[in-house]
Formats: C-alpha cells, structure tokens, sequence
C-alpha cells in the first residue's frame, strides 16, 4: 500500500475526506447522506470510491462490523499542507507570496482574518 503522503487525492476523495473530518468516523451511508446535500451522487459511486480510498491508504475501515466504518488516515491539517505545498511548489513558482497575493487579491477578507495574518507575518518576523 502506497504512502498516503505521496497521494493527491482527487476532487471526489477531497470531498469524502471532508465528510470524515467532520464527523470523525462514519459508514458509506452517512457520507453519501452528506455528499447528497451538495451534488447528486449515486451510493455504487460513493461506495467505490471509498473502497478506492481505502486502497490507497487515503481512509482506515474498521470491518469488524457488518457495516464497514471509515475513517480519514490523515488529520485534515496534515492534508491541507501537503496539498498546498505542491500548489505553491507547481502554481506559483516556490512562490508562498505569489500565493498569497492571488488569495488576498481575488478574496475579500474580513479584518478579523487580515489580523490574524499579520499576527502570523508579525511571529515569522520574530523567528
């Protein structure tokens, strides 16, 4: 089984794990409930993919149950700097300021999240 650090999951998986992070733990059932709140989906589909996953190392199955229970292998945090090092790395040249000029350019933040990033800029400075 390949390591989940070397996977990138695809836009369907990101929308699972989502699922699992959120609720910690749950069956094929109750991701295809949540998924069903935002894009039709079919249970085969969602059941696959979640085998798929499983595969892949990207979700942990306890199937000690009849009803197999899923979990996400990796925290979200852990997911989110993965995925977002190979975009600065492949989108913006190496670039993290390249990135965040695009995010800040293209995004309204709110004055609570603009002190919140110069509290961050203010302890990298520190560093």
């Amino acid at each position: 089984m390949p390591t989940v650090k070397t996977i990138k999951p695809t836009e369907s998986e990101l929308e699972i794990l989502q699922v699992l992070w959120e609720k910690g733990t749950a069956s094929v059932r109750e991701v295809h409930e949540e998924l069903l709140k935002t894009k039709e989906a079919g249970y085969t589909t969602t059941l696959k993919l979640m085998q798929i996953m499983h595969e892949k190392g990207l979700v942990k199955r306890d199937d000690s149950v009849k009803t197999h229970i899923y979990q996400a292998a990796l925290s979200k945090e852990k997911t989110q700097k993965h995925l977002l090092g190979k975009m600065i790395d492949t989108l913006f040249g190496g670039s993290p300021t390249q990135l965040v000029i695009q995010a800040l350019g293209n995004h309204k933040a709110s004055a609570g999240e603009l002190e919140e990033i110069q509290k961050m800029i203010d302890n990298l400075k520190k560093q």
